[in-house]
């Protein structure tokens, strides 16, 4: 690997990719218990779910395992053996309400975990047995902006 030029800087991840057996369920998951958008689903392929700042894309890996058409770019191979991981940002007593909201849903709580620098995660399971976590930016000391205001 060359390191002869400087890389562009890259402000963010655009997208996460897990994977799901049953999608319906995923769906159910993430769009009717955590509130996310679903922005494109293909049945038996993929669903993915807008956020304010990004993505959130569900495969079933069997059908991402082959190679899409090679006429269509952004198809290629690709696919995970169990579980995968995907943080959720929450600030504040949002973590509180978020943990009462998945255990009024029936979701059992994991893990209520304070980091050694004060940050608290939250952890669950979808139900492919994702790990799901909810934790402050400061765990990894990023300060997000102030939320728009609703409406």
């Amino acid at each position: 690997m060359s390191t002869e030029t400087k890389p562009p800087p890259c402000p963010g991840i655009l997208e996460t990719g897990i994977y799901a057996d049953d999608l319906d369920a995923a769906t159910r998951f993430y769009r009717d218990l955590l509130g996310l958008e679903v922005l494109v689903a293909k049945p038996g392929r993929h669903v993915f779910f807008r956020l304010p700042t990004g993505m959130l894309l569900v495969f079933r890996a069997a059908a991402t395992r082959v190679s899409g058409d090679p006429a269509r770019p952004g198809h290629l191979a690709h696919g995970a053996e169990g579980p995968g991981h995907v943080c959720f940002a929450a600030t504040g007593d949002a973590l509180d309400r978020w943990r009462a909201h998945l255990q009024a849903a029936g979701v059992a709580i994991e893990d209520d975990f304070e980091w050694p620098n004060g940050a608290r995660s939250i952890y669950v399971r979808d139900p492919a047995g994702n790990s799901v976590e909810f934790a402050e930016p400061r765990l990894w000391g990023i300060t997000l902006p102030p939320a728009a205001p609703a409406g």
